[in-house]
């Protein structure tokens, strides 16, 4: 040491003077070493680094310039020292060897950084995080030397050494600039993206100051705060994101793991034949690892930093609280702890956030990675791997399992980190305690096993609850769709009782979770404190000699404090690692699964003259599996048309599967000239416009296109579509019928313009007239295909004579082959097939058929919008309803993301619902509970301070007893307010779904026929859940940072009162982070949502459609598209990302504030605290950034929770119909004696707005008539009946049923006394018992006889459970008929006076009919009854017949009195051909 200089640091010199200054050599030595140690052990791997990522160079710029002219400045100002040194040598002065090292190394050093500047200018660095750190430590280590050094001076007048004095002066001034220049940004590179793209991310071009902070989020915050963002605000993805680099990059990697898994060396291939079984798998993780693992490690690394930095503060706090002891030490020591302490959780904060920035876009990318590689896979999987998985689990891969891998990535450096943090916690725990550590870690050991019990129970109660959950809302779905049917029945107060009891069951469990949960909470709360407690305990009673001081007490509160987070995460870490390993275990087979084979059919132009040829082709489905096809020779002459024909299920559509290349090849060859389209059996159709299906992306050519549509008659179609070929036709085609479909898929092959044309029976499922259409104009000799290779696959026997060969095929082979004539000739397995079909007939058939249809054609064209007969014939509201839906599908979906600043009154209805005292009650416990927390503190406080006083430890067990008491009163406090909370929910629950339900039931039919069933199902199962489960969750945690948040502050202000000055900025800027923030990330939420749905739908889309896509080669295309779709998604992920990471480091900073302030006024306050409250406030400062940050993050969950609330609100306040009951006016229980009816100047209509259906109808029917109503469609003629149980109410005039109003009664009372057999038989989940008469009314015989003259004993009484028969949903498992059957059973059991007969549109089949009309004419016989007749020869013996026409009576008599007057009755019979 004496060569450099005498004693390096001289601790009295410093520690206790006023003016503390360092010893010249040491501030000659180690000060200016550190930075140069720092950049020459960086630079080479920064240097590494540059030039594996050029970036394109930048211009010269003047701050460039500048920066490189200080830097030589620099570099001779520090040579000048060198050259002096020398120079006094030369003098005979004696310098130590200090003055030549320092100067050298530091020129040296300063070359190196402006070479650096010059070459991050080359490779495009705008902003360098090496330099700004060696610039910041230069000058932090500068400060020292310029103190001491103008102490100096000021001493001694005169310096003896003027010449280092002005070039030290001018070293950190120039210092100094050289760290502000490098906050400021270079220009962009030339030739960058980011010249180029509109919408750049500002992170691509963002200082290293603006990247640490995150400062460049800013703009997005505040935009987001203004307006709600859309998606042109969105920045751009970064490119190193996207899935163009990412996907590709984890592909490769996957094709070498997998040729590594295949190549196994000849000379091993011997030893390996024996454990050939288990031959290595290609390992898909070692894949991701290779990929994404060095951008994850340098996560680590940060985590790593993070983990050791967070140790450094409670040895910062042991510092402080000992410098509060002692009464002379200088207050710029404590000023400096203070500093320090700030210093260090910044730092923290800044490293801890670029570790989860690093880990999420790890993330990101992983998932980008696993969708795109799961998407490519999935178009070139063979069919039988395609079998072993359904589209669902393959979507699940997509959406479950790539997202677990993505929630692992975050927790992943857990696994070592967390271990670590324990290790070093103990470690400074041991020196701080010794052995009674033990103690206290035993404590939280053994609370792991109780978490892990609780969270077991749970688990399996949550399964439970999901299982009532499902079971609600099936039911739900049920009673929804079928609310018309409960309507005219007065049903629902039986159906709601079944929804409760569920509904019951399922919070008896909510409530044993709720209970649990409390627990768990008690645990986590409870768990410091208990350490603490036995911890202290151990240690005061172990030996007399212990005394806990403020340090030893405080500081080991703090590492105890470290230690909770990493024992609770590991549980979870662990979990989540097992879930992810499930995971990728299931990723890796299915990427391991085999892929076709793309060589088995030749594609190239042989110049034979046959297109396409098969020779001895043997094909099946599976490798494994037996040949479906065997011994196939076919050859087709290019330009010629063969039709392939055959029994069911005898290959043919086998054949076109081979063809395309989608079978097993096991023999033979295939050829095929050109290129191929082909269009499925099952028509393939995409979520896209018309125009996009037809086009299947190939340009648009207006005039080509218009002559496909003519061809294949879809031009009619186009019309009635509301948005022509605009249209977006819904998943899986939902808006268009069969025919349609098919058409637009044939048309997309017509589009094609290909070689070859594959066309599998495209004509089974359109209507004869227009298959003949469709054959003349487009396939057959004369169509738009001649001159084109055609193979069609038909059953339609009229085509064959216009075809040029026949293949017919049997059971896999071809049995011959040749013109329709030859083959009549040969009088073969062909001629047999026409036989059975026998054509006469057909031709004939085909004709009367086009006859029929021509004439329907003119009343409404076929298969247009399918309006399928599900709906009532005139209910304009239903129809107007899906046109409105279809043509705004997609906008509706931007316009129901309402946007709601959610109010007071919504929490306020929540708090009622709970019960306004309740939560009164729930916020007192939880202010309780604080106040014993922090009154346990202060007593540890005090406790602490006995030390100071006389050096022992008298009255420990007081003490002890004390402190137990209060924190264990804390406990049961927590679990009581826990406990209370969970009631309070469980009620709140209760009355939010009670006072739906009773809505939904009592709410009008026009109610339902103008909203989307999905939406109301929604209310009850999202909307309640969040209820039930996410809201009550959210407020606990809120209730409980909030509550930690304040206590903080109280300890604080209470200690140094100060405090409270600087509590009052801090808070607003709290609260301006939080607005931007909670306003911004919950906007980016929706928006990511929004675009998340489409890449699953549209890869469910793809796997059906798989050979479609293969067969026209548009796999490339595709893949874009879904990469495309993902980009989207991650283009509002991350943002979504940084936006936690923006508010973290914001809400950390006021948290890092909090604790200087509290450290600062400790420190200024010295002489009036004792160490204890030191401790005290501090420690509690060090944990509020915890609490503020979840704080932020439970507002927003709130705010975007509780809009479930106004939801079902919005919904339970719906306007209701007329009373169920009407108490004064109930009518006599035998009410209608008679059946009387009458209509006084009678009109209605559908609603508020609309046309009136029946304009001032009078009619009187007496008891006991048959009265049948007919009418062209629209009439009026259902509207009658709805009338009569008032499901519309009178817009003007009366019905009086026996002399009673049936406006004046209620609901119930009139329609319990009416009897209706509707349209469609509508069953519902259940027995069959219940199905007839849910109230249980009537008794067993009564209920066999009504199904003995229903016709339904037989079936019944065959069935194992007869009357408790189970109904699937909808009644699926009866046949229609049967259904009918049941209704009318339905009927004969109510047995009123007066019965309505909706006769179903379509016949249900003639024999049922029959059935029913008789049943009615014996049964009913005495009975006023109404039928709405469609078939005129139910009701021609009738008494009277009523004719509506545009809601008028047109005529009302006698079916023979109409049929002679030759009006429109007569005109009606005569098209039914009865006159």
């Amino acid at each position: 040491g004496d060569v450099v200089c005498s004693s390096f640091i001289d601790s009295n010199f410093t520690k206790h003077t006023n003016l503390p200054d360092l010893p010249a050599c040491f501030q000659l030595s180690v000060l200016p070493w550190a930075p140069c140690i720092f950049l020459w052990l960086t630079s080479p791997f920064y240097i590494l680094y540059l030039k594996m990522n050029n970036r394109g160079y930048i211009m010269m710029s003047i701050l460039n310039r500048i920066k490189t002219v200080l830097g030589l400045i620099l570099w001779i100002v520090c040579w000048t020292d060198l050259f002096s040194s020398f120079h006094e040598m030369s003098q005979n002065q004696f310098k130590p060897p200090v003055y030549f090292v320092t100067p050298l190394v530091l020129g040296m050093t300063m070359l190196l950084a402006t070479f650096l500047i010059q070459y991050e200018r080359l490779k495009g660095v705008q902003s360098s995080g090496v330099l700004f750190i060696f610039w910041t430590i230069s000058v932090l280590f500068a400060i020292v030397p310029f103190r001491s050094k103008i102490m100096n001076a000021s001493q001694a007048e005169v310096s003896n050494d003027r010449l280092r004095f002005t070039t030290f002066y001018i070293y950190f001034g120039l210092t100094l600039l050289q760290l502000i220049l490098s906050c400021f940004n270079e220009k962009p590179p030339h030739f960058s993206s980011v010249v180029t793209d509109p919408n750049v991310c500002p992170e691509t071009t963002a200082g290293f100051i603006s990247k640490m902070t995150f400062w460049w989020f800013t703009s997005m915050a505040i935009k987001g705060y203004k307006s709600p963002l859309e998606n042109k605000d969105l920045w751009s993805l970064n490119k190193q994101d996207s899935s163009e680099l990412v996907v590709p990059n984890l592909l490769n990697e996957w094709e070498m793991e997998k040729s590594k898994a295949q190549s196994v060396s000849p000379e091993e291939e011997e030893v390996l034949l024996s454990k050939r079984k288990e031959a290595r798998q290609p390992s898909f993780l070692r894949a991701l690892l290779r990929a994404f693992g060095p951008y994850f490690l340098i996560g680590s690394a940060f985590k790593l930093l993070q983990d050791l930095i967070t140790f450094v503060n409670p040895q910062l706090l042991r510092m402080l609280i000992n410098f509060t002891k002692q009464s002379q030490a200088p207050l710029w020591w404590g000023y400096s702890l203070a500093f320090l302490m700030f210093g260090a959780s910044l730092l923290q904060t800044l490293i801890l956030h670029q570790h989860f920035q690093y880990c999420f876009v790890t993330g990101m990318r992983l998932r980008t990675g696993i969708i795109g590689a799961i998407y490519r896979k999935s178009l070139v999987i063979t069919n039988e791997a395609k079998r072993s998985s359904t589209v669902g689990e393959v979507v699940n891969l997509m959406s479950v399992d790539a997202q677990r891998f993505m929630d692992l990535t975050t927790f992943l450096n857990m696994l070592w980190s967390a271990p670590l943090q324990i290790v070093l916690a103990l470690f400074f725990l041991w020196q701080n305690l010794g052995a009674s550590v033990l103690a206290g870690v035993a404590v939280m050991v053994l609370l792991i096993p109780f978490n892990a019990f609780i969270a077991m129970k749970t688990r399996t109660y949550q399964v439970e609850q999901m299982k009532y959950k499902d079971e609600r809302i099936k039911q739900m779905n049920e009673i929804l769709n079928g609310i018309k049917v409960l309507k005219l029945y007065a049903w629902e107060t039986s159906f709601q009782e079944k929804i409760l009891q569920i509904r019951q069951k399922e919070l008896n469990v909510l409530r044993k979770t709720a209970y649990l949960s409390a627990l768990s909470t008690m645990a986590w709360i409870s768990a410091p404190f208990l350490v603490a407690l036995t911890t202290f305990a151990v240690f005061v009673t172990v030996s007399e000699e212990n005394i806990l001081d403020a340090e030893k007490a405080f500081v080991s509160l703090s590492l105890f404090n470290i230690l909770r987070f990493p024992l609770n995460m590991l549980p979870q870490v662990i979990s989540s690692i097992v879930q992810a390993s499930v995971s990728l275990k299931r990723i890796q087979d299915f990427l391991s699964h085999d892929e076709l084979d793309p060589e088995s059919v030749d594609r190239r132009n042989n110049t034979s003259e046959y297109a396409v040829s098969v020779v001895n082709g043997k094909f099946s489905w599976a490798k494994q599996d037996q040949a479906i096809l065997d011994n196939i020779n076919v050859m087709v002459p290019q330009g010629s048309l063969l039709a392939v024909v055959g029994h069911v299920g005898c290959g043919k559509t086998s054949l076109v599967c081979a063809l395309l290349g989608e079978m097993e090849k096991l023999e033979g060859q295939i050829s095929i000239r050109g290129s191929v389209a082909y269009v499925p059996q099952q028509a393939w159709i995409q979520n896209a416009t018309v125009r996009d299906n037809i086009l299947f992306g190939r340009p648009y050519v207006e005039q080509k296109y218009r002559c496909v549509l003519e061809a294949c008659a879809l031009t009619p179609d186009l019309e009635v579509l509301p948005g022509g070929d605009q249209t977006e036709i819904g998943e899986k085609g939902i808006n268009l019928s069969g025919g349609q479909r098919q058409r637009v898929s044939l048309a997309r092959a017509l589009y094609s313009e290909a070689d070859v044309y594959l066309l599998d029976d495209p004509l089974s499922a359109v209507d004869a007239h227009v298959a003949k259409h469709i054959f003349d104009n487009v396939i057959g000799p004369e169509g738009a295909l001649k001159g084109k290779t055609r193979i069609l696959v038909t059953h339609g026997i009229s085509f064959l004579p216009q075809v040029d060969n026949i293949l017919v095929m049997v059971d896999g082979r071809v049995s011959e082959m040749g013109s329709y004539q030859d083959l009549l000739k040969q009088n073969g397995a062909f001629a047999e097939f026409l036989r059975n079909y026998s054509l006469e007939d057909i031709i004939e058939d085909d004709e009367i058929i086009d006859l029929l249809l021509d004439e329907e054609e003119e009343e409404f064209p076929d298969d247009a919008l399918s309006n399928h007969t599900d709906m009532v014939d005139n209910e304009p509201v239903v129809n107007e309803a899906r046109r409105q839906f279809m043509s705004l599908s997609h906008a509706s979906v931007f316009w129901c993301v309402c946007v709601l600043q959610v109010k007071l009154k919504v929490y306020w209805e929540y708090a009622k619902a709970v019960g306004p005292l309740l939560s009164l009650f729930i916020c007192f416990l939880y202010g309780c509970q604080s106040a014993t927390s922090i009154g346990a503190n202060f007593w540890l406080s005090e406790w602490t301070n006995d030390a100071l006083q006389n050096g022992t430890q008298h009255r420990a067990s007081t003490r002890v007893g004390v402190y137990a008491a209060l924190g264990l009163s804390q406990g049961v406090l927590v679990m009581f307010s826990s406990f209370t909370l969970a009631l309070g929910k469980i009620q709140a629950a209760r009355k939010l779904h009670q006072t739906l339900l009773d809505n939904k039931f009592h709410t009008p039919q026009s109610f339902f026929d103008t909203t989307p069933i999905g939406r109301i199902i929604n209310r009850f199962s999202k909307d309640i859940y969040v209820i039930d489960e996410v809201l009550p969750s959210t407020v606990l945690m809120f209730l409980g940072t909030f509550f930690a948040s304040v206590s903080t502050m109280i300890v604080i202000i209470f200690s140094t009162p100060i405090f409270a000055l600087v509590i009052v900025p801090l808070m607003l800027l709290y609260c301006c982070v939080q607005r931007f923030y909670v306003a911004t990330s919950r906007q980016l939420k929706r928006l990511e949502s929004v675009s998340r749905s489409p890449i699953y739908s549209h890869f469910s889309e793809t796997i059906t459609g798989t050979s479609v896509i293969r067969a026209y080669g548009r796999n490339t295309a595709f893949v874009l598209l879904s990469d495309m779709k993902v980009d989207e998604n991650q283009k509002s992920y991350y943002p979504g990302i940084v936006s936690n990471r923006w508010l973290g480091v914001r809400i950390e900073f006021i948290g890092n504030c909090i604790v200087l302030f509290a450290a600062l006024f400790a420190v200024i306050g010295k002489e009036k605290l004792s160490p204890g409250l030191v401790g005290l406030s501090v420690s509690y400062a060090l944990q509020v950034t915890m609490s503020l940050n979840w704080m932020v993050r439970m507002t927003s969950d709130l705010e975007s929770n509780i809009v479930a609330v106004e939801r079902v609100k919005e919904y339970s306040e719906t306007t209701t119909e007329a009373p169920w009951i009407v108490k004064d006016k109930q009518p006599p229980p035998d009410w209608p004696p008679k059946g009387n009816v009458e209509f006084i100047d009678y009109s209605v209509r559908y609603r508020e707005g609309l046309d009136l259906v029946l304009r001032n109808i009078s009619l009187e029917v007496k008891g006991g008539e048959k009265i049948g109503i007919v009418g062209r469609t629209g009439a009026g003629k259902s509207s009658m009946t709805l009338c009569l149980f008032r499901l519309l109410e009178a817009a003007g005039g009366e019905i009086v049923i026996d002399e009673v109003k049936i406006s004046e009664i209620g609901l119930h009372d009139l329609r319990s006394k009416l009897t209706i057999i509707p349209q469609e038989p509508v069953l519902f989940s259940g027995t069959l018992r219940m199905n007839l008469d849910p109230f249980e009314k009537y008794s067993d015989e009564e209920v066999w006889k009504v199904l003995e003259l229903s016709h339904l004993k037989k079936f019944v009484s065959n069935q194992a459970s007869k009357l408790e028969l189970e109904c699937s949903e909808g009644g699926e498992n009866l046949s229609v008929g049967q259904r009918q059957l049941v209704c009318l059973a339905r009927a004969l059991l109510r047995k009123t006076r007066i019965l309505v007969l909706d006769e179903a549109t379509a016949a249900v089949d003639l024999e049922t009919d029959n059935l029913i009309q008789s049943t009615i004419r014996t049964q009913f016989e005495d009975c006023t009854v109404f039928t709405i007749a469609h078939r005129l020869n139910t009701i021609m013996d009738y008494t009277r017949v009523l004719v509506l026409d545009k809601g008028k009576i047109a005529e009302f008599d006698t079916p023979a009195n109409l049929l002679a007057q030759k009006g429109i009755f007569y005109g009606m019979a005569k098209d039914a051909g009865l006159v």
